[in-house]
């Protein structure tokens, strides 16, 4: 579990250091947190007493913006640092009663205060686990029949992309699958073009998932997928090398929307007269 530690004291450097994906809600956001949290619509029109668990997602964001729902939060995230934000914003603005943080592994999660959930909340987190079954797997235990699922994973490609080329273009430097036939795999670190526009985060352990388990691990785990959406992040006017220019050619998130689906008793193969 040599990634556990080694994900956690990057993502507690990355907070200390205020990066942009320690960004806390601003005041605009608190005001409409729907516009910011849905865009797509996929929430319920009331969620008002929800219980919510907003997963691998310190940071002072999604917890204050479901608070200001009037929804019942539990954030769980492996870094401290990280939860620290939430504590703080909790504080500030008043939810200390609706926010709950803790240090959890995503991919053991143990029984929560909160459980089970209406709704589980999960930004880009999954690639830092090398096994994605055992965080789908602990998603399922936790929420509800019937229950909702967000979950945004960064695309296969994306990780796999280097570059830019010097004509501007960019290449798969990762392989896809490995030479011993297993799929999740430790990814390369990134080099400085990478993570210079921000879609690999220096000193974490990342691991590609594929296609097979980001979609069928999820319906293995008993959930139906809804929906889904690439967040488009192109910019033309985007330098090269940028997040913004290589989101023309590669998009890097997938956004899925997936239903917990009620648990079925067998059929009896029996033949009534």
């Amino acid at each position: 579990m040599t990634h556990l530690p080694r994900n956690a004291a990057a993502w507690d450097r990355l907070a200390r250091e205020g990066s942009g994906f320690a960004r806390v809600a601003t005041d605009a956001q608190i005001a409409d947190p729907r516009a910011t949290l849905d865009a797509r619509g996929w929430l319920p029109a009331d969620l008002s007493g929800k219980h919510v668990l907003c997963l691998a997602a310190g940071g002072g964001w999604q917890s204050v913006l479901y608070a200001a729902l009037g929804c019942r939060v539990t954030v769980v995230d492996l870094s401290e640092a990280m939860l620290d934000l939430d504590r703080r914003e909790a504080a500030r603005r008043g939810f200390e009663s609706l926010i709950t943080p803790m240090r959890v592994d995503m991919a053991a999660l143990p029984d929560l205060p909160g459980a089970p959930f209406d709704l589980v909340h999960q930004p880009v987190s999954a690639c830092y686990v090398p096994d994605l079954s055992a965080v789908y797997a602990g998603v399922a235990r936790v929420l509800k029949p019937g229950g909702l699922y967000i979950v945004q994973h960064k695309q296969p490609a994306s990780l796999q992309c280097f570059g830019p080329l010097p004509d501007g273009g960019y290449r798969l430097g990762a392989e896809y699958y490995r030479t011993d036939g297993t799929e999740n795999r430790r990814l390369p670190d990134p080099d400085a073009h990478t993570r210079a526009a921000g879609l690999r985060e220096a000193g974490c352990a990342e691991y590609l998932h594929t296609w097979r388990h980001l979609v069928g691990d999820l319906c293995a785990a008993g959930f139906v997928i809804e929906d889904l959406t690439e967040p488009n992040h192109a910019d033309p006017q985007a330098p090269v090398g940028s997040a913004g220019h290589r989101g023309r050619f590669l998009p890097p998130y997938v956004r899925i929307k997936a239903r917990r689906v009620e648990v079925q008793a067998p059929r009896s193969n029996l033949v009534l007269p």
